[in-house]
């Protein structure tokens, strides 16, 4: 069975650095002279993004913060960064990631901002500018440079980290004499408790984020353990198996649908959030899956009726969080390739990451910018800044993690058995290997 790699927009690219572009200040008047006009044209930087420059007056958390960085990098270097964008009406069928992809292999543009899967396409094909040089690299989290490596370049920067977490009612938890689960077995136990005191479906769930488990199992170790690099390398060469990671995770997954404490059905059709949110708002289900700051989002869980807490998912490693993220890459053959790479320097700089990442209430991509978080995101805040996690995606992998997985998970939830989504893993993994 072949599996298509489908673009994960709600969870790259809404729920996180869906980040659009600024409006640009103010124009210069009419008596401007020619001179001048020609050298405004001369320097301008091109940025293809998900969504149009923001109006000045449009209140939006992640695109101010994004354009007062934007505005930075203007004034300091006297060019102008323009959009050129994504609009789905404007492509038909296309997807915002089968868009980019084209864009960058036609070097149209100079500055993306892309998908994992994307990044690690692009940067394969030697696409994408090579960002180690930039000052700013020396104060990214390792996560940040292990998961936009690709060919031993560093090819994507991200302005934030995007970390998802079990959402859990702790209310419930003390109702029942349930500590907070860190292991599979915990885990499993506390939905038992949940089931035989008449919550039918312990664990809302949607058809985005069940993955989440099994990249918490899959690759606890491997991140964790100390050797990660060695055996990322095992997995690209084929002397290891991706299925072999995989098939603790898938099942795991399949003893909590079978046991009941996932709908499988349910989970098949709901949307991220808004399929399982309404239950767990009202105190009906004590546990669903999220990003980090629909935590914040007072259209998501930012404002729960109940002592809510996010901690990572299961793993032998304890709370797991498992982390994902977009990056800004810059096309290899980019017409303004080194103001480019100048605007990147700017808009991740400590200055500009404490400004974006004060706003919108996130973790930073360097390990200099801390941001006081809520009190409900602490337990996962803390254990990514102990360097504990799982990427669930990584562009130095051949094999594209989260939309894949999605897919396969998918599969599971509409009655695969674990013998047919490993197969599927191992034929990825072929695939990849056929093309090396």
């Amino acid at each position: 069975m072949k599996i298509f790699v489908k673009r994960f927009l709600p969870l790259f690219l809404v729920g996180s650095i869906l980040l659009t572009a600024a409006s640009c200040g103010n124009k210069r008047s009419s008596t401007d002279n020619l001179a001048d006009n020609e050298e405004e044209i001369k320097t301008v930087v091109n940025l293809f993004g998900p969504m149009e420059k923001s109006k000045p007056d449009l209140k939006n958390a992640a695109r101010s913060a994004f354009d007062q960085t934007v505005i930075m990098a203007e004034e300091r270097l006297g060019l102008t960064v323009e959009y050129r964008t994504y609009t789905a009406e404007n492509y038909e069928e296309k997807t915002y990631d089968d868009v980019a992809l084209d864009r960058v292999r036609s070097h149209m543009d100079d500055l993306y901002l892309l998908n994992p899967d994307i990044i690690q396409i692009s940067g394969s094909e030697g696409e994408l500018a090579d960002l180690s040089g930039l000052p700013c690299v020396s104060n990214l989290r390792e996560v940040v440079k292990i998961a936009n490596t690709v060919d031993g370049k560093l090819v994507a920067i991200p302005q934030e980290v995007v970390a998802h977490g079990l959402f859990v009612n702790k209310d419930l938890f003390d109702q029942y004499h349930l500590e907070l689960p860190n292991t599979p077995e915990e885990f499993m136990e506390c939905c038992r408790v949940f089931k035989e005191n008449g919550i039918e479906t312990p664990i809302g769930a949607n058809r985005w984020w069940l993955e989440n488990f099994v990249f918490a199992q899959a690759y606890a170790e491997l991140y964790n353990g100390g050797n990660t690099k060695a055996q990322i390398e095992a997995l690209n060469n084929g002397t290891a198996k991706y299925s072999d990671y995989m098939r603790p995770g898938f099942e795991y997954l399949k003893e909590l649908i079978d046991k009941g404490y996932i709908d499988a059905k349910a989970a098949y059709t709901y949307e991220a959030i808004e399929g399982e949110g309404p239950d767990f708002l009202a105190g009906k289900t004590p546990i669903v899956m999220a990003y980090w700051s629909a935590a914040n989002a007072q259209t998501a869980y930012g404002n729960p009726d109940f002592n809510m807490q996010v901690i990572g998912f299961p793993s032998s490693f304890g709370q797991m969080p498992v982390i994902s993220m977009t990056g800004y890459g810059i096309c290899a053959e980019a017409e303004h390739l080194e103001e480019a790479l100048n605007v990147l320097e700017i808009i991740l700089s400590d200055e500009a990451l404490q400004l974006y990442s004060e706003t919108n209430k996130v973790i930073s991509p360097s390990k200099n910018v801390e941001v006081d978080c809520i009190e409900a995101l602490k337990p996962l805040n803390n254990r990514v800044n102990e360097g504990v996690y799982v990427l669930g995606s990584n562009a130095s992998m051949n094999v594209e993690q989260w939309g894949n997985t999605c897919l396969i998970v998918r599969e599971l939830l509409n009655g695969a058995s674990v013998e047919e989504c490993m197969a599927m893993f191992d034929e990825l993994q072929e695939a990849a290997l056929k093309n090396q």
